[in-house]
């Protein structure tokens, strides 16, 4: 399968408007064909096509606005054979991941494969930990499921309330201090996180229990010990930490290397490679697709 290059020099002999549509198609199609199984691909743009102001362009998250593109692609397909969904997301809405993966589980019940070429992160690990088994090469990574709300760390505001706590007990006076701190947040903020948090604890368990980890003979216990894992605020750098194979692996879920398939490693990595580079020639910033040229993009 090609490379970087390759792909980008197929494209430019391709010389068409829709050339980068063509080549996406072309290794979409090789690797259906090589799996036997229907193939979506959820890709965004954020690492490419950035907002005016340089952060990552709000569109490129995890939406509501994704059922549409969801149900773009899953029109037409056999739903008998299972799906391999590729993810590549920086995250997103909590509730839209949890939309997406009860509408797949609708179309296709349980045999979800999920193939991480580069990154799946926070509610795309969320999504990825809801089906049977993820593909990840040695670059992929998964990342923590901490919820942010309005943009802050919802678990970060609950470890500063309970340090507050801690330090007001100890020295009262401190209260004053901590008066200043918790007056920037809105009415039923805390509250808020709280609930965010022990929602996506739930969701993520009620997953996994039901697919992933269904076999093993404490599924509760299992399911536990890769939430807390996945949620472990105090034990990660930041929101953006990549949790490579070996580490994924390590905390219960069940990954499995890319570079086990030599054809299907050539297969995802030609595909990725072809939805990067449409990225970086056009303005597209999400892009849901199938094999049969099911398309639905989100330009900037």
């Amino acid at each position: 399968m090609p490379n970087w290059n390759e792909i980008n020099r197929e494209i430019d002999e391709i010389a068409a408007p829709d050339s980068a549509d063509q080549v996406r198609q072309k290794y979409l199609k090789a690797l259906e064909a090589k799996t036997g199984r229907p193939v979506i691909a959820y890709y965004s743009g954020w690492l490419q096509n950035r907002a005016p102001n340089g952060s990552a362009h709000p569109e490129s998250a995890i939406s509501d606005l994704d059922m549409n593109g969801m149900m773009a692609v899953v029109h037409g397909l056999d739903r008998s054979a299972g799906l391999d969904l590729i993810l590549h997301t920086p995250g997103g809405g909590i509730e839209a991941a949890r939309a997406i993966v009860e509408y797949l589980y609708k179309m296709f019940g349980y045999d979800i494969r999920v193939i991480v070429p580069h990154m799946a992160m926070s509610s795309g690990t969320m999504i990825a930990c809801a089906a049977r088994e993820i593909i990840m090469g040695k670059h992929s990574c998964l990342g923590p499921a901490d919820p942010q709300i309005r943009g802050l760390p919802a678990m970060g505001i609950l470890a500063e309330v309970d340090q507050a706590i801690k330090e007001i007990k100890k020295e009262p006076m401190k209260q004053l201090v901590w008066n200043q701190i918790f007056q920037k947040y809105i009415p039923a903020f805390i509250l808020d996180c709280e609930r965010s948090v022990a929602g996506t604890k739930e969701m993520v368990s009620n997953w996994l229990r039901s697919n992933m980890l269904k076999a093993d003979p404490n599924p509760k216990a299992a399911a536990d010990k890769v939430v807390k894992s996945l949620m472990n605020y105090e034990g990660t750098t930041e929101h953006g930490q990549h949790f490579l194979i070996d580490t994924v692996r390590g905390f219960g879920i069940n990954a499995n290397p890319l570079e086990d398939d030599q054809e299907l490693q050539g297969a995802v990595l030609a595909t990725h490679h072809a939805f990067v580079a449409s990225f970086s020639r056009t303005s597209a910033i999400k892009i849901i697709e199938n094999a049969h040229g099911g398309n639905w993009t989100v330009a900037a």
